[in-house]
């Protein structure tokens, strides 16, 4: 089954009409815009020629069945398949040097053989992920651009192939939709783009009857919980508190106990520095994990 990328939404929201229902179980592609919509087609591209409006597309949303509130939609990544050329972007007062740049200024760069190309000197490998990614709200509408409870524009840099990532489900259907795929970004996003590329995600959808309050991504060799907060401060005190609270609630560990599990073997990360609320995950690994009998 796929979706195209003429079905797009540029906020997540209860409000909007599903393009199509799909089952559980079932592999749907996804085939997404960049987070440009692909409007910069050369390195002359100007600011005053973009529409800031047309930003972040999520390719959807689709209904999802079965999916009820308060339970727990489950989406497992199967595959990203890149485009060849993606791009970045820097421009005054985006990202966290938007002070020091001066004018808007677009580079175009090839996308082969597991590499991006960056100049003719600088090449890196290819670290697909996912950007934009969720459900929609309780509450008003969220732009894209925006992450939070619902997922959003988390810009997880573990959001990529073989990840399992869990949302909480606020009405029927879920109302998925994704997009804002790169071909690589480093954690925290500082200059707000990564390589930004149209993409086609592929992915599997099942219900968990079972409530959660924030995303969760499941790695081969981790769990993580993902908060956003106006600070980092904050989201990291809300992923914490998420993580400890499941821990004293699932184990035998006291929520003592489980600060310091916590504070001896998780790792707290930067996602993005540069978008209207700030993203942490709190990563904790499956090995030690275990032997707090949670799975």
């Amino acid at each position: 089954m796929n979706i195209q990328s003429t079905d797009h939404i540029f906020t997540f929201s209860k409000e909007h009409r599903a393009i199509r229902s799909v089952p559980v179980g079932k592999e749907v592609t996804f085939h997404t815009l960049d987070a440009f919509s692909n409007q910069i087609v050369d390195q002359t591209s100007t600011f005053d020629k973009i529409d800031m409006n047309a930003v972040n597309p999520a390719t959807g949303p689709v209904f999802v069945d079965g999916a009820k509130p308060g339970d727990t939609l489950k989406v497992e990544i199967v595959s990203i398949d890149l485009d060849s050329q993606g791009v970045m972007a820097v421009a005054p007062g985006l990202g966290v040097l938007g002070d020091q740049v001066n004018r808007f200024q677009a580079k175009l760069m090839d996308v082969r053989d597991d590499h991006v190309i960056f100049s003719d000197e600088i090449s890196f490998p290819v670290r697909k992920m996912v950007g934009v990614i969720g459900v929609a709200p309780t509450g008003e509408a969220v732009s894209c651009g925006t992450p939070g409870n619902h997922g959003g524009n988390m810009d997880n840099s573990s959001m990529t192939e073989g990840s399992t990532v869990y949302f909480p489900v606020s009405c029927d259907g879920a109302l998925f939709a994704l997009g804002d795929v790169h071909a690589a970004m480093g954690d925290g996003e500082v200059c707000v783009t990564g390589v930004e590329i149209a993409a086609r995600v592929t992915v599997k959808f099942s219900v968990v009857k079972e409530a959660i309050n924030l995303p969760w991504l499941e790695t081969s060799d981790s769990w993580q919980v993902i908060a956003s907060a106006e600070t980092f401060e904050e989201a990291g005190k809300r992923a914490a508190s998420e993580w400890t609270t499941y821990l004293a609630t699932r184990s035998r560990l006291t929520s003592e106990e489980a600060m310091m599990l916590l504070s001896a073997s998780s790792n707290l990360e930067i996602c993005q520095a540069v978008n209207p609320l700030k993203t942490v995950r709190l990563k904790m690994p499956k090995s030690i994990l275990q032997q707090t009998g949670v799975e």
